[in-house]
């Protein structure tokens, strides 16, 4: 058994930071967890001389660290991302503490690629970001002073998985043990392949053009309730074949098949 296999499969994404000494603390407190996928979503300052001196030690994180220019070039290959915000938000995404979104996390990333995304250190998380996040985590601070650093935020994120990824090798001895006891000896059964981000970019694509085809959204103002669409379809967490389903219900709903009578 390895249990902190799966965190091999999980992207730290950093967006819009503005201090690069946040980015060299960021790997930092991703080594010293045991993460090594670091992705920055158009920084302000990298490579910077700041961020190499606060990697100390983890400035391997920092030197493979991928740059893109958008959340979802970060996001390619993903199958989940749960979203940092450092407060609540009007919207209609699952909101959960980090233990939460450790457990969920770990369970999806046994087999697929997950993400935590982390916004700019003045705003957070914008809208547009959160839309591509299909879980939303939220760190309980002191509500008197919640202000907390990038860097801290991610080392708490990251601490939650390891704890849980340790815990799992516990849980996987004693379920052994009692299997050995009952005899039981089946395997147990693989886990569900999620649609990946770009499968639900172009599924959400697609249903952007088909509802404007049949007047359901208002051109002239599509995103606000298209907005809500997306993250109705985030809390489903579709799978692979799911959004096969659904875009082959929209295909046909642009161009029905006809039926004869006889």
């Amino acid at each position: 058994m390895n249990s902190l296999k799966p965190l091999n499969n999980i992207r730290i994404v950093l967006c819009a930071t503005s201090h690069p000494g946040n980015i060299g603390s960021t790997a930092r407190a991703m080594k010293t967890m045991g993460f090594q996928n670091f992705y920055l979503v158009n920084p302000q300052h990298y490579p910077d001389p700041q961020a190499s001196a606060l990697a100390a030690g983890a400035t391997d994180v920092l030197d493979n660290a991928i740059v893109t220019n958008t959340l979802s070039e970060a996001l390619v290959g993903c199958a989940f991302a749960i979203g940092l915000s450092a407060r609540k938000r009007n919207l209609s995404h699952e909101i959960v503490t980090p233990r939460i979104a450790a457990q969920q996390g770990l369970q999806i990333a046994q087999n697929q690629q997950i993400a935590l995304v982390f916004g700019t250190e003045m705003s957070g998380l914008s809208n547009a970001e959160l839309d591509c996040c299909q879980l939303l985590a939220m760190i309980p601070a002191n509500p008197e002073y919640s202000s907390l650093n990038l860097a801290m935020a991610v080392q708490v994120m990251c601490y939650e998985m390891r704890m849980h990824a340790l815990e799992q090798d516990v849980l996987e001895l004693k379920a052994l043990k009692n299997d050995a006891l009952r005899g039981n000896r089946d395997a147990a059964p693989g886990g569900i392949e999620l649609a990946n981000n770009e499968d639900l970019e172009r599924f959400y694509s697609h249903l952007e053009e088909t509802l404007l085809h049949i007047g359901y959204l208002n051109p002239a103002a599509p995103k606000k309730l298209f907005e809500r669409l997306r993250r109705l379809y985030a809390r489903a967490r579709l799978e692979k074949e799911e959004i096969n389903l659904l875009r082959g219900i929209l295909t046909l709903t642009v161009t029905p098949k006809k039926h004869s009578k006889y």
